[in-house]
């Protein structure tokens, strides 16, 4: 893999996807309210502290965070797509929020001083950037003495059928190549394992590591497709590469799949797994 066409390629996707991110927001924010909430309480955070927020998108796990800084503290929301940080400055607008800085940047080249931050928190970003390990290297930089991090990175694919389901018969139909072992991706990091190898290599201490297990809800399987449409740096422009026909094969076969978390009312419940992870620098 060239990594820094890959880096390319990455922005590019997640720029695009800004926008159905902005529209899923209210969606993603209850779903993933167990890992949110995990993630600020790892944090320790106190009032007049500073927490950075790395790859942000939509920014909900940071404003969350930045309620335990107040009074006196600071977000600084942070993600390489400008079109996800600005979604980021709107929501602030919105709230009337004085006290969150949204910036563009890289999490590899984290423009910040030296031992300038109280805490830092990536939810679901570290396992898809091209150096993962200078990621987590230059967040302990930027961590003051006894600063903490918390991170989120999905667990194995199986448990996510939410998501999973569609890369799987993408592949099987040949619409996607499979993954190359320790490439970037949604599932590079589902063995806890590999996230405690990081976290120690990058010089961090005290780190532990859980998995948490929660649902998503839908009113029904169009609804779990438009959300996937929405959220998928890379789906939308391989569906609307297939024809009608394709389409709608494709749609049966991933319905099929997902027959057994369909509700007699039609609604569907997906399982979903998450690892989460903590440690001191």
């Amino acid at each position: 893999m060239d990594l820094d066409e890959y880096r390319t390629e990455s922005l590019k996707r997640w720029s695009s996807v800004a926008g159905g991110w902005e529209a899923q927001r209210d969606t993603m924010r209850e779903g993933t309210e167990p890992v949110m909430r995990w993630l600020v309480d790892a944090l320790r955070a106190s009032p007049g502290q500073t927490v950075l927020e790395l790859a942000c998108g939509p920014g909900e796990t940071g404003l969350r965070a930045a309620e335990r800084v107040r009074p006196g503290g600071k977000l600084i929301a942070t993600d390489a797509a400008e079109p996800m940080v600005e979604l980021v400055r709107e929501r602030a607008k919105q709230l009337g929020l004085d006290d969150v800085e949204a910036r563009v940047m890289d999490a590899e080249w984290i423009d910040l001083p030296t031992a300038s931050v109280d805490a830092v928190v990536c939810r679901w970003g570290y396992m898809l950037l091209a150096d993962p390990g200078a990621a987590l290297r230059e967040t302990r930089r930027v961590l003051r003495p006894g600063g903490r991090v918390s991170l989120a990175a999905w667990s194995e694919a199986p448990r996510n059928p939410w998501s999973s389901v569609v890369g799987a018969e993408l592949v099987a139909r040949g619409r996607m190549e499979r993954p190359e072992p320790g490439a970037p991706g949604q599932f590079a990091w589902a063995d806890p394992q590999v996230i405690r190898d990081h976290l120690e290599d990058a010089g961090f201490t005290g780190v532990e590591v859980e998995t948490l297990e929660f649902t998503f809800a839908y009113a029904d399987l169009d609804a779990w497709w438009d959300v996937q449409l929405d959220l998928s740096p890379s789906l939308g422009q391989t569906v609307g590469d297939m024809t009608p026909a394709e389409r709608d094969e494709l749609r049966d076969a991933l319905d099929a799949k997902l027959a057994p978390f369909v509700r007699d009312d039609g609604s569907v419940e997906l399982p979903a797994a998450t690892n989460v992870a903590a440690a001191d620098a």
